[in-house]
């Protein structure tokens, strides 16, 4: 029951990095804060982890501009 809460909450913590923001230092803050969230949920290195999130989060609304606005 714990593993399946702690993957429902990480898949949460990975839909957070598609919350973008306006401008690039916004999309990285918000990406950097999801992904220390969801490292520390799974017991992972937050450092890396907010360093994953901010660059997957600038990354995708690159990639998608219109899904980001």
């Amino acid at each position: 029951m714990r593993k399946r809460f702690i993957t429902l909450l990480a898949g949460a913590g990975l839909l957070g990095l598609a919350a973008c923001g306006d401008t690039l230092p916004e999309q990285a803050l918000l990406g950097a804060g999801a992904g220390a969230g969801t490292a520390a949920v799974l017991d992972g290195s937050i450092g890396a982890g907010a360093l994953v999130g901010a660059a997957g989060n600038v990354a995708y609304c690159k990639a998608y501009p219109g899904r980001c606005r």
